[in-house]
């Protein structure tokens, strides 16, 4: 399994047969250009967007003909088997920013999660739905998400092999969140893949946590 990060919450997730699976694509320049990464052209056979906002759904521009995937239940696509789990986008049960969806999907034997924009703790339920992780997407700037400090309760709570942070300030996002190395302060299982695509394979993941940051590729 191959991972490209393209900054703020958007990857593609590529399996060893090809497959292409997009997750929560922005819209270049939204939010009166405090988001401005640049333009995805990747052509996905399948896209997932956990909710409603620029900066998760932008699906238009978007090349060739994706299978467009959002809200809650199980679903198999191009033999991708993957799940939506309802969740909230604040602490609110979303009063304050409305929901969430997190998606699980297997690929290459491997069990991927990505949270979405998660705005609270998981209970037991969700947890349950959720099932065992391999590779953990998880969000860590806060303000509109989980902070670093409840990232890191959240990750104990599903116990991936691997984390990867997202969400988080960079020179092209202008958004009041913080940037990655509050997330990484103390922190000795972190390293930096410096680049912005990685490969998996399910045989040589760790058996303890390690948390790769991932450069944004635009």
């Amino acid at each position: 399994m191959k991972i490209k990060y393209y900054g703020h919450a958007a990857f593609l997730i590529t399996s060893d047969q090809g497959s292409k699976i997009m997750i929560d694509p922005y819209e270049p320049g939204a939010f009166g250009g405090q988001l401005s990464y640049g333009k995805i052209k990747d052509q996905a056979d399948i896209v997932l967007t956990s909710h409603d906002h620029a900066d998760h759904n932008y699906t238009k521009d978007l090349p060739g003909k994706p299978q467009i995937i959002k809200g809650s239940g199980p679903k198999t696509v191009k033999e991708i088997s993957m799940k939506g789990i309802a969740t909230y986008h604040d602490p609110s049960q979303g009063n304050e920013r409305g929901t969430n969806t997190i998606f699980t999907l297997r690929v290459d034997h491997i069990q991927l999660c990505h949270l979405g924009d998660l705005g609270h703790h998981l209970s037991d339920k969700e947890l349950a739905e959720i099932g065992p992780v391999d590779i953990l997407l998880i969000p860590v700037g806060g303000f509109f998400t989980i902070d670093s400090e409840e990232a890191m309760k959240v990750a104990q709570q599903i116990k991936p092999r691997i984390l990867i942070p997202m969400h988080f300030k960079t020179e092209k996002c202008g958004f009041p969140i913080a940037p990655v190395e509050d997330f990484l302060k103390g922190k000795s299982n972190a390293k930096r893949a410096k680049a912005s695509e990685v490969t998996f394979d399910q045989s040589t993941l760790p058996q303890e946590m390690e948390i790769v940051v991932l450069e944004h590729a635009l």
